[in-house]
């Protein structure tokens, strides 16, 4: 097989990003000439239309070919896709608390829900047990032709999960024989001069100097194939290996402590190593006695202190904390291996049968920081049941008045270890169909998939409840949790406290489609014919998440509460049609219809129409409207409300007495539920961690979005192509939840939601389970998103070679949210507790050249506009930036990288780089900003430079 190699017509590179961004591709074939293209018709992403350029559709369409993903050196494709102006970062490998052990994508920052990811235009199945996003972590790169991502919508098209648009990973027909063995790693200088001050008045360790390579990928991958039967037939299989090595946070600086909500100081977890008490006897409210340290103690509504080395206690005054940070993992370790095959063959111009299947494997384990008691019950004890030092300390505070006492127990479990979430993953696809043509017009497509996720997680290491109530009361110990003595706790008194909880997946999607296209009649102004396509498609979705005993009730003290299992299923019938009707020569109308008739919210329909304009060879004009209807997915059905935690901060909370004045008035946190005995007496979480009640809602209408884009391409010379695209898209009845900390504010300040909070008796939404918000999916308010992508690109032959350059960049104009009875939210160029970073400009600019013999190399800039942090959620912009995202300007963060490729042999190729050249850090955010290690995960560049190297052998 030929190398992809450019000639002076710039091929594969050029052509198809440059003809992508004008809504269709035309990709260089392979042949006795790599000079030369062929001109049959092609199906562009978007549209069941086939056509000869491309230019039929009037959707924006970007590709990233072979060897752009080469040239960025990710092995993972969720990065690949992450470094698209247009897509936010989801679930990916930098994320350890919270994650699914997938990858997913989210086109536009609308949600996973709302991106319809499509392989050679056929669905993906649900990620696993804990996602009904597709995980695409399961595609190899080595097996990708290209990747489309289709922006305009295209719910006619392909069903009404396409609201934001479509991402289409293509795969590749091979000739010949490829192995690849690669190679990458991240390298950075830790020399934060913003955060190390926060760790040391912390007293928190943190690294200094080079740290690197680490966080290591390891990568083996070979496709092969080969035509047959003089070109009628192909067959390709492919396997591949990979391991991702694990980076834990204490590997750099900036990650070494959890910022706090303010990002000025570093906090850390009450649940100590040398533990904490929270003590409730009889008496609910007052103060008591000061302890050895002289800090009083506030009965029913503060922690008291830890333990001194004599056994006494002392009042807590917030530095008896636990990092918890350090252990966390930065980047999670990951194994996975992967097989596949493509095969077609033409029997004749009438049977064209075709099968796919694809397997996947994976595990990965996400670490966090050690299981810990939590204040989770107040266990009641005998005051003969504690230690003699303890006993002493107790009398002193309450006198001899108490027989029993209910303590509540923050302890950290340093002495068992790290708590992990062990999952795998075994992923299954397979298609198979028949194509052809009926006549020289008409032609068909029927096919068949199956897809098929079973996934495990398994969680180790974490406190299990009844086993802490059962040893740390000496009357009913097995082994003693020795937890009121100095010191006492043992690392075989740790290992009798653990539980292990498993939640077993089973997600399966089943398609049968199949639609005819062909020409009809030429209108009498036109030259070309009006081309249809008629289909029908049935879809069966089904989603199993099996939680045992003790995920079911809840006994594991590190997640919050109980999940319980999901057993949910529904299907669709479908009728779809679409004709791309030539009004005059250069100007036709685009049109597309669906009707589906779900079986949980009944008969939807979607439909689309667009035009495409090109009055003369150097100007284009296209406008479309697509209308999506899209059902809830069986999750957002099905899901049983189960209490976990939110991160963020009461604005009720905090107590007056020890200077910690709460964020709202007296009279905003009454309707909260805040009594005026409680108000300036609740204790904030020192976790920033809050109790909230979660799942899905069978009563959730369907959801409705309009998407209008008008664009214009301009080719002024034959080397130069530029885009420009205007987007809106507009949902109403957005499923979503509205937040839990939105919901307090909310209710404090306009009255709405109120019936949603429950506070404890002692105000608390975080202390016991009796606390909490109930945060349930429903039909919210609306949604809006407006923005203008640009894209271009120029080349030219010159120094010998061939020299490209290429621009894809999105303005945010807006992005509004809306809460039912309140006003709208713009998160455009912002980040706040509602908003993702929303730059308001996002670029990416590449220069290539090509030698055209040994040698090639690439330049990239990658740019992020700015944002400004939204504390007060205003819809303005606060001063605080600079504490809250560190280093924030007004231009925003930019990266730059760098790529070589040696043609050592003619079969072999060696390919190294660097991403991230200057070690840029990311921008530092705190509390419920932070998705991980005080970063946006997978947004910015989180771990500094990144060194890739590759070989290629093709035979």
């Amino acid at each position: 097989m030929k190398s992809l190699r450019k000639s002076h017509l710039s091929i594969a590179v050029a052509a198809a990003l440059s003809t992508s961004l004008t809504s269709g591709i035309v990709l260089a074939q392979e042949g006795a000439d790599d000079e030369v293209l062929t001109t049959e018709e092609v199906l562009v992403t978007g549209s069941r239309i086939a056509t000869v350029d491309g230019f039929g559709a009037t959707s924006p369409v970007t590709v990233v070919n072979a060897e752009e993903i080469a040239n960025l050196g990710f092995v993972n494709i969720e990065q690949v896709m992450n470094s698209l102006p247009s897509i936010e970062a989801s679930q990916n490998a930098n994320i350890s608390n919270g994650s699914t052990g997938t990858a997913s994508i989210d086109l536009r920052g609308m949600g996973t829900n709302r991106t319809l990811v499509l392989i050679n235009g056929r669905r993906m199945q649900a990620g696993g047990a804990q996602t009904q996003a597709p995980d695409v972590g399961q595609i190899p790169t080595v097996a990708l032709e290209r990747v489309d991502v289709l922006t305009g919508g295209a719910s006619a098209t392909y069903g009404a999960d396409a609201v934001a648009g479509v991402v289409n990973f293509i795969t590749r027909k091979m000739d010949g024989v490829e192995i690849r063995a690669g190679w990458s790693g991240y390298r950075h200088d830790n020399d934060n001069g913003y955060i190390q001050p926060l760790l040391d008045a912390r007293g928190f360790d943190y690294p200094t100097g080079t740290e690197g390579p680490d966080g290591e990928n390891y990568q083996i991958d070979f496709i092969m194939g080969s035509d047959f039967a003089d070109g009628k037939g192909n067959a390709t299989i492919y396997g591949t290996w990979r391991e991702q090595k694990e980076l834990r946070q204490e590997a750099r600086d900036y990650s070494a402590g959890a910022l706090t909500g303010s990002a000025t100081g570093v906090g850390g977890s009450a649940n100590a190593i040398v533990p904490n008490y929270f003590l409730a006897p009889t008496v609910v409210g007052g103060q008591g006695p000061a302890g050895t340290n002289g800090r009083a103690y506030d009965y029913g509504q503060e922690f008291f202190g830890n333990l001194t080395p004599e056994g006494g206690l002392e009042g807590w005054d917030g530095t008896n904390r636990y990092n918890y940070a350090p252990v966390n993992h930065f980047l999670r370790p990951i194994e996975q291996w992967s097989v596949g095959a493509f095969a077609e063959y033409e029997l004749n111009e009438h049977f064209t049968p075709y099968f796919e299947t694809m397997f996947a494997s994976n595990t990965s384990r996400a670490q966090i920081a050690e299981s810990g008691t939590f204040f989770a019950e107040a266990y009641i004890l005998d005051l003969d049941d504690f230690p003699a030092p303890f006993q002493a300390a107790l009398i002193d505070l309450y006198g001899t008045d108490y027989d029993e006492y209910g303590v509540y127990v923050g302890k950290r479990n340093v002495e068992g270890g790290p708590r992990s979430d062990n999952t795998s993953h075994d992923s299954f696809r397979i298609v198979t169909g028949l194509k052809g043509d009926i006549n020289d017009t008409w032609s068909y497509d029927v096919s068949y998939l199956y897809a098929n996720t079973r996934s495990t997680s398994t969680y180790v290491n974490d406190f299990f409840a009844p086993n802490i109530t059962k040893n740390i009361d000496p009357d009913t110990a097995d082994i003693l949790y020795d937890v009121f003595t100095y010191q006492g706790v043992t690392s075989e008194q740790a290992s009798a406290l653990t539980g292990v909880g498993i939640l077993n997946g089973n997600s399966s999607t089943e398609v049968i489609n199949g639609f005819v296209t062909g020409d009809l009649f030429a209108l009498p102004t036109a030259s070309d014919p009006i081309k249809v396509v008629v289909g029908y498609e049935w879809r069966e979705e089904t989603f199993e998440r099996l939680s045992d005993t003790v995920f079911e009730e809840g006994q594991l003290l590190g997640q919050g509460g109980p999940t319980p299992s999901l057993i949910g299923s529904y299907n669709v019938t479908e009728f779809f049609g679409e004709a791309n009707v030539p009004l005059l020569d250069g100007l036709a109308l685009d049109l597309a219809y669906r009707y589906s008739d779900y079986s949980t919210v009944g008969g939807q329909d979607t439909y689309r129409a667009g035009l495409d304009w090109q009055p003369i060879d150097l100007v284009r004009f296209r406008v479309g409207y697509n209308r999506a209807v899209r059902a809830p997915n069986a999750a957002e059905l099905f899901a049983v409300n189960n209490l976990g935690l939110w991160a963020g901060v009461d604005p009720c909370g905090g107590i007056i007495a020890n200077g910690e004045t709460p964020e709202l008035t007296a009279a905003q946190c009454a309707n909260t539920g805040v009594t005026a005995a409680q108000y300036g007496n609740i204790a904030l979480s020192p976790a920033d961690q809050y109790n909230q009640i979660t799942g899905g809602n069978i009563g959730l209408d369907a959801e409705e979005a309009d998407t209008i884009t008008l664009g214009v391409v301009l080719t002024p010379t034959d080397n130069l192509t530029v885009a420009v695209d205007y987007f809106s898209i507009e949902i109403e009845q957005t499923i979503t939840t509205i937040g839990a900390e939105n919901l307090v504010r909310q209710c404090a300040e306009n009255g709405l939601f109120c019936d949603q909070i429950t506070r404890s008796g002692s105000g608390s939404l975080w202390q016991g389970e009796t606390g909490y918000v109930t945060n349930s999916l429903l039909n919210g308010g609306d949604a809006e998103l407006e923005g203008i992508d640009v894209a271009a690109n120029w080349s030219t032959d010159a120094l010998g070679g061939s020299i490209d350059v290429r621009l894809i960049g999105t303005l945010n104009m807006t992005k509004e949210i809306a809460i039912p009875g309140a006003d709208t939210y713009d998160c455009s160029g912002l980040i706040s507790s509602r908003c993702y970073p929303q730059p308001e400009w996002r670029h990416t600019v590449e220069a290539s050249y090509d030698s055209n013999s040994w040698w090639a190399v690439t330049a990239r800039w990658r740019h992020f506009g700015g944002v400004d942090y939204d504390g007060a959620l205003s819809n303005g912009k606060s001063d605080g930036i600079d504490t809250i995202v560190q280093a924030n300007s007004d231009d925003g963060e930019n990266y730059l990288d760098l790529t070589a490729t040696l043609r050592v042999m003619d079969n072999a190729e060696l390919l190294v780089g660097i991403n991230n050249i200057l070690d840029e850090e990311p921008p530092l955010v705190g509390g419920s900003l932070s998705s991980n290690a005080n970063a946006t995960a997978g947004f910015y560049d989180t771990l500094g430079q990144y060194l890739f190297a590759q070989a290629t052998f093709r035979f």
